[in-house]
């Protein structure tokens, strides 16, 4: 089977994180064999996969799907970026925790439990989201930039003759 994509690009390994760009966000999955993928989707139909309203939920359901049917078209690539923060856990024990999740339903948190820091989990033994602490230090920037128009626009002007 040919994954959509896969032109150019080294096949995933197993317990590899596959990062799927979506509009306006990241989607991640992990490869687990056979050009399938685990990754978080919503709970029910009442959301469609792939789009922004399904990170409004607060459970998701574990999926194990073919890759090809995870990226609705849009690009991805294997990105293990924290292998240089964490020590993977060994490939057969990241199988098997991906595996033993199949089909559960867990807490979804757009800030404390997404797809990325589910992943991350599951190879590294750490839940973490990087797309979240960029875009929280980038939240803070931008409340300090307001802050500071608002204080400076509250300073006594210079009265001019």
């Amino acid at each position: 089977m040919t994954v959509h994509g896969y032109k150019g690009k080294p096949r995933p390994r197993p317990g590899d994180l596959i990062e799927i760009f979506r509009v306006g966000y990241e989607h991640w999955a992990i490869y687990v064999e056979d050009d399938c993928v685990v990754h978080l989707a919503p709970p029910s139909e009442d959301f469609e996969v792939g789009s922004i309203t399904s990170v409004f939920s607060n459970r998701a359901v574990v999926k194990y799907s073919r890759l090809e049917d995870v990226l609705h078209g849009c690009s991805w690539t294997v990105n293990n970026k924290l292998d240089g923060t964490y020590l993977p856990l060994p490939v057969d024990r990241i199988i098997q925790r991906t595996k033993m999740m199949i089909n559960k339903i867990v807490q979804y948190s757009l800030i404390e439990g997404n797809c990325e820091h589910f992943v991350n989990d599951l190879r590294y033994g750490v839940s973490r989201s990087q797309q979240v602490e960029h875009a929280l230090v980038e939240g803070v920037k931008a409340a300090g930039a307001v802050i500071s128009v608002v204080v400076d626009s509250m300073r006594p002007k210079p009265l001019t003759a």
